[in-house]
């Protein structure tokens, strides 16, 4: 079976971050990797809006801290759906034609976020958005991973992973940029641009070989998913990746507004140039942990590669919640983003090589976006806890989220340089 879509080049192979770097990669590697990089990327500039502007919504609109974490649980929650939706689509009418739409519909409903005159009304579009991004993720990694070589393939998704964290930083600008002078509505409308994106992967970015030679699954193959060995791993990945996402969504929903609000309120009363500074230097370590994560996935292991990620993630959260000093907030910022977030690189490889190609995409959705779904609360909790104590305070169970998921990471099997069939 073929593993990319074209030979790969002859070429005398160069070193990059002290790993052995083919000197080229073969066409259908590079556009499917900017297909779903760009996808990716997009995608968290859209969710990302929402988390900068919360304190500006919970003002007009007269959310609670609850209602604000509680909207973004419902995206999270949407997001799983998606997932689900898009992975089963994916594996019937292709990757390609999956990753599209997806990037549709939550262009479409990031704009229609600005249009909100209620609480329900922004309710109902950011699950539409929710969906969206459940599925671009689904269906981009799906590509990347059947196109790409399997000696390589970390880097390739650590490297699409990572344009997660540039989505967010343009999020930062884009909020910087536009709020003082436009209003909170203006910002949602930047979302609808991500759609642009569609025409050239219509024109350009070719299908999966891999999914193309082994065609269209048949009836009766999600009971693929029911075999013992495919059920316990999947399990296993499915309640690592939750508790991970945890984590993640309850420290990075967040973050934003614990900078931003004022100190009597349980924030750390930065300005809007110091919010969106601290921020931009925070998607600078997210940026270098999903990039070095792919590497370390591929020299290392995946299982390594997490468990080290993840464990220094629940001992640096605690001490970020507990800074008070604007100093001690941007120095220990990019070392939070860096491990917290770094470790999700390592899940698409690892999901691709859990599962067979005819359920590939359908399985990936599942564990995936299933965890998402159930971290979906972190938000919501972590808006309720800081409520009652401090934002701060919260952290403390988002670290021994991260903890948990270490834990779990060392009952999965190695994967590391599986060639797909």
């Amino acid at each position: 079976m073929a593993e990319a879509s074209s030979a790969v080049p002859a070429a005398r192979p160069r070193r990059f971050l002290g790993l052995e770097w083919p000197d080229r990669v073969t066409s259908a590697e590079r556009r499917s990797l900017v297909a779903g990089g760009l996808g990716w990327m997009l995608d968290a500039m859209d969710v990302m809006l929402y988390s900068l502007v919360l304190s500006h919504l919970m003002r007009e609109l007269g959310m609670s801290k609850g209602m604000g974490g509680l909207l973004n649980s419902l995206t999270l929650l949407a997001s799983a759906l998606g997932g689900l939706l898009f992975g089963f689509l994916a594996d019937r009418v292709g990757r390609t034609r999956a990753l599209m739409l997806s990037i549709l519909v939550y262009s479409a409903a990031s704009g229609a976020c600005g249009l909100s005159q209620t609480i329900v009304q922004l309710a109902f579009f950011r699950f539409l958005l929710g969906l969206g991004m459940g599925g671009e993720w689904t269906t981009g990694a799906a590509l990347i991973a059947e196109t790409w070589r399997a000696e390589h393939r970390g880097k390739a998704l650590g490297l699409m992973q990572s344009t997660w964290a540039i989505g967010e930083i343009i999020a930062a600008c884009v909020v910087g940029l536009v709020l003082p002078r436009f209003g909170w509505r203006a910002v949602f409308f930047v979302g609808i641009l991500p759609a642009l994106l569609v025409l050239w992967i219509r024109r350009d970015v070719p299908e999966s070989e891999v999914w193309l030679e082994k065609g269209r699954p048949g009836p009766g193959a999600l009971r693929v998913l029911l075999r013992p060995d495919i059920r316990r791993n999947g399990l296993l990945a499915t309640a690592m990746n939750a508790l991970g996402m945890f984590g993640y969504w309850g420290l990075f929903t967040w973050i934003p507004a614990y900078l931003a609000l004022p100190v009597e309120q349980g924030g750390r009363g930065l300005d809007l140039f110091q919010t969106t500074t601290w921020l931009v230097v925070m998607g600078v370590g997210k940026w270098l942990g999903y990039v070095l994560f792919g590497f370390a996935a591929d020299a290392f292991g995946r299982r390594r590669s997490y468990v080290v990620y993840l464990l220094v993630a629940a001992a640096l959260v605690p001490l970020y919640g507990l800074a008070t000093r604007p100093s001690m907030l941007l120095l220990l910022g990019p070392f939070v983003a860096f491990f917290g977030t770094g470790f999700f690189s390592g899940f698409s490889a690892l999901a691709a090589e859990l599962f067979p190609t005819e359920v590939r995409a359908t399985a990936m959705g599942v564990s995936y976006n299933i965890g998402r779904g159930l971290s979906a609360a972190a938000p919501f909790v972590v808006g309720a806890l800081a409520t009652r104590y401090s934002l701060g305070s919260a952290f403390f169970l988002l670290a021994f989220a991260f903890f948990l998921a270490a834990l779990l990471a060392l009952a999965l099997p190695e994967t590391r340089g599986k060639v797909l069939e």
